[in-house]
């Protein structure tokens, strides 16, 4: 528990030292790590020799992404690449994304570039988390992807949330059945699916600096599920 508050505390803090509300994606990512939460493996960069140095040790194919405290959606600017094989790739699209993200927004303030193993494609869920300011901490599932877009299928509980309930909000998705098995398709890993809304849950409690969490996509898979993404709201006073 000591180890969790200080990695917390740490990341937290320093955020707000920063006046920054938003976590970076690798922070955000360590902590939902320190709850449990597995993540694809990452991390940060400042030339693109560093990089090809971490995408080596991470195992190729990579991810790239740009890591700034003013880049929110870090595709709308060309900020991400994906599927990066090779070193002269990575290469490449290192020296690509600082372009792209200068040419549209000059004034960004560029951590480096964050390099993340490609996960194994597989079935998208979101898992999120709000402080709502009448009910207060909250935790919300739902398919991922374009599903969560375009059909809105998800469900809601007040936390804490307990892993019967958070088992019953799988349940209760039209879509359920693409994570029970469809179409020859092997059955989602359910129990970690409703370990994760637990373990959300447990940080809305927890950490009421928080004002929002977003896991999408989490990908699941027959067994185990991995955090492709996260984001991280804090209060603002």
């Amino acid at each position: 528990m000591a180890n969790l508050e200080k990695t917390v505390y740490s990341v937290i803090q320093k955020a707000l030292l920063q006046k920054r509300y938003e976590l970076l994606e690798p922070e955000a990512k360590d902590l939902v790590e320190a709850f449990g939460i597995k993540t694809t493996k990452h991390r940060i960069a400042s030339s693109h020799a560093e990089a090809i140095q971490v995408a080596r040790s991470l195992g190729y194919p990579v991810a790239l992404k740009i890591v700034s405290p003013d880049v929110s959606h870090k595709t709308d600017v060309g900020g991400v690449r994906l599927g990066i094989g090779d070193d002269n790739g990575v290469r490449d699209a290192y020296d690509e994304i600082l372009r792209n993200v200068i040419r549209r927004v000059p004034d960004a303030r560029i951590h480096g570039v964050l390099v993340q193993e490609m996960a194994t494609p597989s079935t998208e869920v979101i898992v999120g988390g709000l402080r709502d300011p009448q009910f207060g901490p909250a935790v919300m599932f739902g398919l991922g992807g374009i599903f969560v877009e375009v059909f809105q299928d998800v469900s809601f509980r007040i936390a804490p949330v307990e892993e019967y309930e958070a088992l019953d909000m799988i349940q209760c998705l039209k879509g359920v059945r693409i994570l029970k098995g469809f179409r020859n398709r092997e059955a989602a890993d359910i129990t970690v699916l409703a370990q994760a809304i637990v373990k959300v849950s447990n940080i809305m409690v927890t950490v009421e600096e928080i004002r929002e969490i977003d896991l999408n996509p989490i990908l699941v898979y027959p067994k185990g599920a991995k955090a492709v993404d996260a984001r991280v709201i804090l209060c603002q006073p």
